[in-house]
């Protein structure tokens, strides 16, 4: 328990972080206009973890691709190299990144898009990208569950349209040790029949990459919890909501000795709400957005000078969802 609420803080502190870069990225692209190149995006968002408590360095090399080379699964910017690109607002930008603190590891993907009115397609994959980390968050399921099992959910989305992504979903990390770290995975790969337990903690991932133009994936960090037997008990949910008939369903099913899991969130960093397609998002897909976000601004805003860009954006970014 000491090591996950390690964890639980170094996610907080990072979501501060995350709230000053972008703050700092917006405005140097939308407000400014200016093109900002990859390797620089990487410097700046190291320079505001580094300025986190107990941050000790980054959890691996930072991924920051823009448009085609988003698509690069373990793309990595360097000076002078051929493939350097500059961000503006043309293209979106996959950044994949994380601390290494002394109390816990983050490791997390968002991909931006500052354009006035994003690419449709854009937009509709994202969505199902998106569609696809809920629905594995959202998953309630029997101890003894091996993690491939949940990865279609990760997928379903993008299966629709005949659209699939050629990496896992889901990788163990440790607490303040390695951001891979096994035994345990959510992947297709049907080898690995490692049970996903109670205390373990595991990325959520899914992307859809489009070869020469960019890559889009959303990664949160998770650890998972038992459901509790009682209906009424919060304690051991990390404070997730769940709707009263199925949470009474899963505690007549515990009561009978059979134990349930489910996800409790670590990552605090919003999702960019205009690059949603709203009418392909469900209700309860939506209600999910918007409790996420909720639970993003109650825990990162403590953090944040009262009126500085950081709180701004932050505030703005979680705001609830257009529903029209």
């Amino acid at each position: 328990e000491a090591e996950m609420e390690g964890m639980r803080q170094a996610h907080i502190v990072d979501g501060a972080a995350m709230a000053h870069f972008m703050a700092w990225l917006e405005n140097a692209i939308v407000v400014e206009g200016r093109s900002v190149s990859e390797v620089e995006i990487d410097e700046v968002l190291t320079g505001f973890r580094a300025k986190q408590p107990g941050f000790k360095e980054v959890s691996f090399p930072t991924i920051a691709g823009v448009g085609a080379n988003g698509a690069i699964v373990h793309y990595r910017a360097a000076e002078g190299s051929d493939l350097l690109k500059y961000l503006d607002r043309t293209e979106p930008i996959l950044i994949d990144s994380g601390g290494q603190y002394e109390y816990g590891t983050t490791d997390v993907t968002r991909t931006w898009h500052f354009a006035e009115k994003p690419d449709e397609e854009f937009r509709e994959l994202y969505t199902r990208v998106l569609k696809g980390n809920i629905g594995v968050d959202s998953m309630i399921f029997p101890e003894n569950t091996p993690g491939f099992v949940l990865d279609v959910f990760a997928r379903k989305a993008l299966w629709e349209i005949g659209k699939d992504y050629g990496h896992g979903t889901g990788h163990g990390v440790g607490a303040a040790l390695n951001v891979h770290e096994g035994p345990h995975s959510i992947s297709p790969r049907w080898g690995n029949k490692e049970v996903l337990k109670a205390g373990m903690v595991t990325s959520n991932e899914p992307g859809f990459y489009d070869d020469g133009n960019f890559g889009i994936r959303i990664e949160n960090l998770l650890e998972i919890v038992e459901v509790s037997s009682s209906s009424s008990d919060e304690a051991t949910t990390n404070g997730d909501e769940e709707p009263a008939s199925k949470k009474q369903k899963v505690a007549a099913a515990a009561a009978e000795g059979k134990k349930f899991l489910k996800f409790g969130k670590l990552t605090l960093i919003p999702i960019q709400k205009n690059l949603i397609k709203v009418e392909i998002m469900t209700e309860d897909e939506l209600d999910w957005l918007d409790s996420y976000h909720h639970e993003v601004l109650q825990k990162v805003k403590p953090l944040l000078e009262e009126g500085s860009p950081a709180m701004e954006w932050l505030v703005k970014s979680c705001e609830p969802i257009k529903r029209d």
